[in-house]
């Protein structure tokens, strides 16, 4: 449930714009080598690119963190804040997931910030994985929106029932007792 609650969270506040725009993880990454002085990154003024960026990064440094943990941590807040960097990354997939350009230069950002990672080779099936991903947020926004609904409803079936409970002592002091 706790997996379920975090997850949740970091889809609501990328939803919500927290991680908006975001290109860079600003993660330390001491499992690859720093590229070359020489090599650039692509950059543009393509959305498609800088937000293919943005997720290379955040999958870069995803990779890494799973590489030397030997799984997915998700009590870790890097990887948390992460995880929101990619699906904010990726929000624009939603809409143009259909859009062969906007999918080319997303895939060309995310070969060119991924250090190797993404390559011309996987670029398409990692690019398929992360529409789905998207997809599947409303899924979670709608279980984790349900969750806090069914919470709410508890405190108030919690809160009817304390007075309950006061009154029910009440009336049964009147038999006479403690």
């Amino acid at each position: 449930m706790k997996k379920i609650i975090l997850f949740a969270t970091a889809i609501m506040m990328a939803g919500c714009g927290f991680m908006q725009n975001s290109t860079s993880s600003n993660v330390q990454n001491n499992n690859q080598p720093a590229p070359a002085a020489t090599t650039t990154v692509q950059t543009g003024t393509n959305a498609a690119m800088g937000a293919g960026q943005g997720a290379g990064n955040a999958m870069l440094a995803l990779y890494n963190q799973y590489k030397a943990d030997g799984k997915y941590d998700y009590k870790n807040l890097q990887n948390i804040m992460n995880t929101m960097a990619l699906i904010s990354n990726c929000e624009g997939l939603k809409e143009n997931y259909k859009d062969k350009s906007y999918l080319t230069e997303f895939g060309k950002g995310m070969i060119a910030s991924s250090l190797g990672l993404v390559t011309q080779n996987n670029v398409n099936t990692v690019t398929n994985s992360l529409v789905d991903m998207i997809k599947n947020t409303e899924t979670v926004k709608n279980v984790s929106s349900q969750a806090q609904n069914t919470a709410n409803q508890a405190a108030q079936y919690a809160n009817t029932a304390a007075q309950y409970a006061g009154s029910i002592s009440n009336l049964l002091s009147l038999f006479g007792g403690k």
